[in-house]
C-alpha cells in the first residue's frame, strides 16, 4: 500500500492541539450547547480525518511546487525511477517492490484519459484511482483490466456523456480531484530500465486532446488553503473546511455535514477555535480527542491476529464503506491510499507466534513456509523488514530489504520442500545467506505483501477467514 502512515504519525496528538474552524455566527443563539458541540466535534473528526489527510497530501504533491514532497502539477505524471532504500525517510513503511508513478487529476474542465502500454504478462502493474473521499473507485492493471494496452476515461461527478470511441472503460469519481497511483513491479535491481520503459508509456491527456477536438474553457484558478501533513494537528477543521469545497455532498454524508454546519464547519467557512468560549473550546477539544481515541480503539480490534500476524481488509469503494465513517477513518490512519483486498493484502507483525515482541538484539528468528504453502497469489509476494521504532528500511551488509517471490530460484529449500527465511542481524552463514532477511539490532516490524491474492482455496481471502494463513515467526533454535 502506499503506506503513508507518516501522514498521521502525529494523529494521536491531533486532538490535543487541533484548531477548529470559526463559524461566522459564532456565538449566535442557534449555536449548539457545549455538549452537542463536543459530540459534533467527535463525529466530525471521525468523518473528516480521511478528507483532511487527502487534502494535505494533494497540496504537497500537486499544488505547492515549493513543497519537499511536490511531484507534478495536476494532470501531469511523475515517474519515480527507484524503489525505497534506507535513505528514504519521508514516508514510513515504504514499499520497495513497485516503483510509483504519481498523477493527480483535475476533472473540473473535462474528463481525463489515462492510457497504458502493453505490459508483459509476467509483470504486475496497477493504476489505483482514489477520489477526495478516499474511495478506491476503480482499477486499471493486471488484475482488473489485463496487461494489454488501452485507454480509460476518468470523469468527475457532474459528467453526463457517453463512452467515447477508443475508450475501454469509464471510471466515475465522486469528487473533481483524483489521485491516480501507478505501481509497476520491479523484478530485480537490474530490471529498472525495463520498468522505466513501461513508465514512459503511461500517458494522461484531456478527453478533448484524445478526441482531437477543441478544448473547453479552462476551469477557474483555485486559491487552495495551504496545507501540509505536518500541519494537520494544528489546523484540522480549517483543512476540513477547505477539503469539503471539493467533496460534493451525498445522501450518505448529508446528516453529518448538516451537523458540522451547525458548529460553523463546511465549504467556504473559516473560523478559529480561539473565538469560542472557554467552555466550548474545552468540550470540542475533548470531542476531537474522543474521536481520535475511537479510531485507535477500532484499529486495535479491527485486525484479526493470525499466528502473530495482523490480517485485515479496510479499504474499498463508496459501497464498501456505505457511510461507515469509523471504518473509513481507521483505513486512512492504518495506511492512506492502500489497496482493496482483491488487489493486495498486507499482513503485518511486530511479534513472534508466541506473542513475544520481535527484537533482533535478543534473538535470531525463522519464518518457514511449509512445502506447497507459499503465499497464494496470481502475481507476486514479498516480506519486507523495517526497523521497529522508525518503520524505515534498515541498512545492512548485503543491501537486502525484502525477500520476494522473484528471488525464489536463487533460494535454498529444505529437504521436505519447505522454505525457511532467516531473520537476524548477522549473516546465518554463506550456505544460508540466500535466504537471509537482515534484521535491525533492535525491534522489528515486518510487512508481508500479497499482490493480486488468489480467490480460490487456498486463499488469504476473505481477510482473516481464508484457508491460507501466514505462518508464525519462530525463535531460531
Amino acid at each position: 500500500m502506499l503506506t503513508k502512515r507518516d501522514l498521521l504519525r502525529s494523529a494521536a496528538a491531533i486532538a490535543a492541539g487541533a484548531a477548529i474552524a470559526k463559524p461566522s455566527l459564532l456565538m449566535a443563539q442557534s449555536y449548539p450547547g457545549i455538549i452537542e458541540a463536543k459530540d459534533i466535534a467527535e463525529e466530525g473528526f471521525i468523518y473528516g480525518l480521511p478528507l483532511v489527510m487527502n487534502y494535505a497530501v494533494m497540496n504537497e504533491f500537486a499544488v505547492d511546487p515549493k513543497s519537499s514532497q511536490f511531484k507534478a502539477p495536476f494532470n501531469a505524471i511523475n515517474n519515480m525511477h527507484q524503489v525505497a532504500t534506507p535513505a528514504d525517510t519521508a514516508i514510513i513503511t515504504p514499499n520497495s517492490d513497485t516503483p510509483y508513478s504519481i498523477l493527480w487529476l483535475d476533472l473540473r474542465a473535462e474528463p481525463m484519459v489515462i492510457s497504458v502500454p502493453a505490459v508483459e504478462k509476467e509483470r504486475y502493474y496497477s493504476v489505483q484511482l482514489i477520489d477526495g473521499n478516499t474511495y478506491n473507485f476503480g482499477y486499471i492493471g493486471s488484475r482488473a483490466t489485463g496487461n494489454d494496452p488501452g485507454s480509460y476515461l476518468v470523469v468527475g461527478p457532474d459528467w453526463k456523456g457517453e463512452k467515447p470511441a477508443g475508450i475501454k472503460q469509464v471510471f466515475s469519481s465522486t469528487t473533481p480531484f483524483v489521485f491516480a497511483n501507478f505501481r509497476t513491479q520491479l523484478i530485480n535491481l537490474e530490471d529498472m530500465p525495463n520498468v522505466e520503459k513501461i513508465q514512459a508509456g503511461y500517458k494522461a491527456q484531456p478527453l478533448s486532446a484524445f478526441l482531437k477536438q477543441p478544448a473547453p474553457s479552462a476551469a477557474p484558478t483555485i486559491e487552495f488553503l495551504p496545507a501540509t501533513t505536518a500541519g494537520i494537528k494544528d489546523n484540522f477543521f480549517q483543512y476540513l473546511d477547505a477539503a469539503l469545497q471539493f467533496v460534493p455532498e451525498t445522501p450518505r454524508d448529508k446528516d453529518i455535514r448538516a451537523k458540522l454546519a451547525k458548529i460553523g464547519i463546511g465549504p467556504g467557512k473559516t473560523f478559529e477555535l480561539k473565538d469560542l468560549s472557554v467552555e466550548h473550546k474545552a468540550e470540542m477539544l475533548i470531542g476531537m480527542k474522543q474521536g481520535d481515541d475511537k479510531i485507535n480503539k477500532w484499529l486495535a480490534s479491527g485486525n484479526k491476529p493470525i499466528n502473530g500476524w495482523n490480517v485485515s481488509s479496510l479499504l474499498g469503494d463508496e459501497a464498501f464503506y456505505n457511510g461507515d465513517w469509523l471504518l473509513r477513518a481507521g483505513a486512512a490512519k492504518a495506511g492512506l491510499y492502500g489497496n482493496d483486498a482483491a488487489e493486495a493484502m498486507y499482513p503485518f507483525t511486530r511479534t513472534a507466534a508466541t506473542g513475544e515482541p520481535l527484537d533482533g538484539s535478543k534473538h535470531n528468528y525463522t519464518l518457514t513456509f511449509p512445502a506447497g504453502k507459499l503465499p497464494p497469489v496470481n502475481s507476486f509476494w514479498s516480506v519486507t523488514m523495517y526497523d521497529g521504532k522508525s518503520q524505515f528500511l534498515i541498512k545492512n551488509p548485503i543491501n537486502r530489504y525484502l525477500i520476494n517471490s522473484p528471488m525464489l530460484p536463487g533460494m535454498k529449500k529444505n529437504e521436505d520442500g519447505s522454505l525457511t527465511l532467516y531473520i537476524q542481524k548477522d549473516s546465518p552463514g554463506t550456505d544460508k545467506e540466500a535466504n537471509w532477511l537482515p534484521a535491525p539490532n533492535g525491534t522489528i516490524y515486518l510487512v508481508m505483501r500479497l499482490y493480486w491474492p488468489k480467490t480460490e482455496a487456498p486463499s488469504i481471502l476473505p481477510a482473516g477467514e481464508g484457508t491460507w494463513q501466514p505462518p508464525g515467526i519462530e525463535v531460531a533454535q
